[in-house]
């Protein structure tokens, strides 16, 4: 989380710079990538700086390069291919402290569509498309080198680079920050029933057998609570 916050952080600070910004909404809002002088033209300043700038916004990923004749000619005498901009597919979102109502979004779609084509209520897609999600978080941390350590620091591990903000005492993890605070203020038995099914899948997805996660809401922190447990004590299912 710490080097993707940083890249964020750079990325949206880039923009902070007033001629900068307008260029990147310039050439935002054009239907086509643009020339240097077109931007510099349409925000008034020279070329030059123009350029300087551009290409500070394509070193953070704003914006994208491409390389065309303008004129349509091809062969000699065509002359050389001009350096165009244009906005850059990448997406750029920064939230103190982290949600993920994208992540929300995604299960939460996912899980209707499954309601309606097995015909099963939407409550029960929502908690198997959430454990499904939670499994996966489990595998990127187990790929990525994230999860390391015995089965409550795995997961706390996989929690903290998924923005719950984890606290740990006397083997007990109460969860700081929960990514979808705004959502669970007004949707509480749903989404806290998806944040549950989703840190279970976690907990499955890393066999972590000596980790229980309940449901242990208190004011300021996430509605679950990760427990650690003696060996063989076994989970919810």
């Amino acid at each position: 989380m710490r080097d993707d916050l940083a890249d964020l952080a750079s990325g949206v600070g880039a923009l902070a710079e007033p001629t900068r910004r307008a260029l990147y909404q310039y050439v935002a809002a054009q239907p086509d990538a643009v020339g240097r002088e077109q931007a510099a033209t349409a925000v008034g300043v020279p070329a030059h700086t123009a350029k300087f700038h551009l290409d500070r916004l394509v070193d953070e990923g704003l914006l994208d390069v491409e390389f065309r004749r303008l004129t349509g000619r091809t062969g000699p005498g065509a002359g050389r291919p001009a350096k165009l901009y244009r906005r850059s597919d990448r997406e750029f979102t920064v939230s103190l402290p982290e949600r993920r109502y994208d992540l929300v979004g995604e299960v939460l779609a996912t899980a209707i569509d499954r309601a309606i084509h097995d015909d099963i209520p939407v409550a029960d897609a929502v908690r198997d498309v959430a454990a499904e999600a939670g499994r996966n978080m489990a595998a990127d941390g187990m790929a990525d080198g994230t999860a390391n350590g015995d089965d409550l620091e795995r997961t706390t591990a996989v929690l903290a680079h998924n923005g719950y903000e984890p606290r740990t005492s006397d083997g007990e993890v109460c969860l700081a920050n929960c990514p979808f605070d705004r959502l669970a203020a007004k949707h509480t038995e749903l989404v806290c029933g998806m944040n549950l099914a989703l840190i279970r899948g976690v907990v499955d997805g890393l066999d972590a057998r000596t980790v229980t996660p309940e449901l242990a809401p208190q004011p300021g922190f996430c509605c679950v609570k990760v427990r650690g447990s003696v060996a063989g004590n076994g989970r919810p299912g």
